[in-house]
C-alpha cells in the first residue's frame, strides 16, 4: 500500500504513541500527525513520536479544529507525498482497531474510492448519546441529503488522493467539516462505500472534544440554513397569500381568486428564496441563468401542486374564501418543503 496515515491530535493522552507504535507495527510507513494546538503539558507526547523515521509532526501555534487539522494534513500530503495514492484518516485514542485501519486503506488503495469505516451502533458497549445522535443524521442524510451512510461521523475515512483538492477547499473548521465532507462528495459525484469495524468506546467517549450542543448546530449547518431561508420566504409566501386572498373581490370565481394569489405570493417570495439559497445555503457556483431557469421550473411546478391541493382540500371540504385555507396550504407546503430540498441540491444548484 502506498497509503499515508492522518492523525489529527488535540491534548492526547499516552494512547497517542501508543497508536502510533501500532500503526507502524501493521505495516504503516508514513503518519502525518497534526498537533491541534494542545497545551504545553501534552508536548512530551508528540516529542516521543516526532523523532520516528516513520512520522511526521506538523503543528498548529492554537487550537484550530479538527476540520483545520485535516486540511492541514491534506496539504502536507499533496505537496510531499507524490508517490503516494491516497490517506487514511484516523484518532489518537486508539478508538479504532490497527486492522480495521488496515482494511480500509487497501480497499481506497485497490478500488480508488473512498471507504468509511462504519460502526455497529447496535452494540451494547456504544453509548446512548452517540446511539441516537447517529442514528438521527443517518436519517437526516439519507431523507434530506440523499446520502445513504450508517456512521455519518466515523474518523476512519480512506480517500484517494484525487478527492483531496476538493475537500481542501470544503468549508468546515471543526467537527462540522466531517459532515461538509460528505455533503462535498455527493454533490461532486465522488463515490464511498462503508466497510464494517469494530466498535470501540473508550471510557464511554469520555476522551471526545465534540461540543454535543454547539457541534451538532454547526453539522446541521447546511440543513438550517435551508430550513431558515424556506421558513422566511414561506413567511412572506403566507402574508402575501392571505393579504391577496382575502382583499379580492369575492365574485371572482374561487379558482381563478386562489390561482391569482398565489402565483402572485410565490413571485415574490421566491426571488428571496433564491437569493439566500444559491448564496448562503448551497453556495453555489454554477452559472446564475442556469440556475435560475432550473429554479423557477421548480417554482412553478411547486406553485401548481401548492394551488391544486389548496383548490381541492377547499372542494372537498366545502370551505370558501376564508382564513382555513390559509392553514390548508401551511400543511401543503410542509410537505412540499421536503421534496424542494431534495431537488435544489440534486439539480438546481448542484454543480458539475
Amino acid at each position: 500500500m502506498k497509503v499515508s496515515v492522518i492523525l489529527p491530535s488535540y491534548n492526547p493522552t499516552d494512547k497517542l504513541p501508543i497508536a502510533v507504535n501500532e500503526l507502524i507495527d501493521n505495516g504503516f510507513d508514513d503518519i502525518i500527525v497534526i498537533n491541534d494546538g494542545s497545551n504545553k503539558e501534552k508536548q512530551h507526547f508528540f516529542d516521543e513520536i516526532k523523532n520516528n523515521p516513520f512520522v511526521t509532526v506538523l503543528t498548529h501555534k492554537s487550537n484550530m479544529g479538527k476540520g483545520r487539522a485535516l486540511k492541514t494534513g491534506f496539504e502536507f500530503f499533496l505537496n510531499n507525498r507524490s508517490h503516494q495514492s491516497g490517506v487514511v484518516t484516523t484518532d489518537d485514542d486508539m478508538q479504532h482497531d490497527c486492522k480495521d485501519i488496515k482494511a480500509c486503506a487497501r480497499e481506497m488503495d485497490i478500488s480508488q474510492i473512498a471507504v468509511f469505516g462504519s460502526r455497529n451502533f447496535k452494540e451494547k458497549n456504544v453509548p446512548s448519546k452517540s446511539r441516537i445522535g447517529n442514528n438521527i443524521t443517518s436519517f437526516t442524510f439519507s431523507f434530506l441529503c440523499g446520502i445513504k451512510i450508517s456512521d455519518t461521523q466515523t474518523g476512519l475515512r480512506a480517500i484517494p488522493r484525487n478527492y483531496l483538492p476538493l475537500l481542501i477547499n470544503t468549508s468546515g473548521e471543526r467537527f462540522e467539516y466531517e459532515t461538509n465532507m460528505l455533503l462535498a462528495m455527493e454533490q461532486n459525484d465522488l463515490i464511498f462505500k462503508e466497510l464494517p469495524i469494530k466498535t470501540i468506546y473508550n471510557e464511554n467517549n469520555g476522551g471526545t472534544h465534540f461540543n454535543p450542543l454547539k457541534d451538532s448546530i454547526k453539522i446541521y449547518a447546511v440543513i438550517l440554513k435551508y430550513l431558515i431561508s424556506s421558513l422566511s420566504a414561506s413567511i412572506i409566501d403566507l402574508i402575501c397569500f392571505t393579504l391577496l386572498n382575502l382583499l379580492l373581490p369575492q365574485k371572482i370565481e374561487e379558482w381563478i381568486r386562489i390561482f391569482t394569489a398565489t402565483a402572485a405570493a410565490r413571485i415574490i417570495s421566491s426571488a428571496v428564496n433564491y437569493t439566500i439559497n444559491r448564496k448562503r445555503v448551497f453556495k453555489s457556483k454554477s452559472k446564475v441563468k442556469s440556475s435560475l431557469i432550473k429554479y423557477y421550473i421548480l417554482c412553478i411546478c411547486q406553485a401548481a401542486l401548492s394551488y391544486g391541493l389548496v383548490f381541492l382540500i377547499t372542494e372537498a371540504i366545502g370551505t370558501h374564501q376564508s382564513i382555513l385555507q390559509t392553514l390548508y396550504k401551511m400543511a401543503v407546503d410542509i410537505i412540499l418543503f421536503f421534496l424542494c430540498f431534495t431537488v435544489q441540491r440534486e439539480w438546481v444548484f448542484k454543480e458539475k
